[in-house]
């Protein structure tokens, strides 16, 4: 088995990496897959184009505040839809610009059946700086021509790591500038059985796609 630590890891935006948080979450402080080892992913059965989760994580429970103010209760919003989830911030130069355009471009080219019905959700990791306007112009300049807008979501510090504990990822550092390069995306039965890093394509986010909504 490898360890999923590509993507549980911190990454630094700009440059800068950390394995040393390769462990997602302890148990006690995320619903997603039970246990306080680290993900894994399947070899010889692999089966997606991007990382098996050969323990599923589950689709968290967090309310944050989208792009208009409004609160976002992200289970109920999402539940029983494919959902694409990232954690990152509005300035980072690198990390997140290139996985949003990733699933820009992957949305693109799936069959339009299957575009409509992806939810992606982008959760600021720099709460001070990105606020639901911020949020809100930044992800405007991915999905424009999609069939269903991203949401940006944010709040205050507690709230942020608390989603981020959620969700089974490790606390963003550095304000929020070393934070996860996972992708994660949850199927219609709420549990993510495949996520994505920084080294996945867009083309593997796309075949996945097609499995996991078809």
């Amino acid at each position: 088995m490898l360890l999923l630590a590509a993507g549980l890891g911190l990454s630094g935006c700009g440059g800068t990496s950390s394995d040393e948080e390769a462990a997602p979450a302890s148990e006690s402080g995320h619903d997603g897959h039970t246990g306080d080892a680290p993900a894994t992913v399947e070899g010889p059965e692999d089966v997606y184009a991007g990382f098996d989760l050969a323990e599923p994580y589950r689709r968290p429970s967090f309310t944050l505040t989208d792009a208009t103010g409004a609160a976002y209760d992200f289970q109920a919003e999402t539940a029983g839809r494919p959902t694409l989830l990232f954690f990152g911030y509005t300035n980072c130069p690198d990390i997140c610009p290139t996985t949003m355009a990733d699933v820009a471009v992957a949305l693109r080219s799936v069959d339009p059946a299957v575009a409509e019905q992806v939810q992606v959700v982008f959760v600021t990791t720099d709460p001070d700086t990105d606020s639901p306007e911020v949020l809100g112009e930044y992800l405007g300049r991915f999905d424009a021509d999609l069939p269903v807008g991203f949401v940006g979501l944010t709040g205050n510090q507690e709230a942020v790591e608390q989603a981020q504990l959620a969700a089974g990822v490790p606390l963003a550092e550095d304000d929020g500038r070393a934070h996860s390069a996972l992708l994660l995306l949850y199927g219609t039965d709420d549990a993510a059985h495949v996520a994505f890093d920084s080294e996945n394509t867009s083309r593997d986010i796309a075949t996945d796609l097609d499995v996991v909504v078809g």
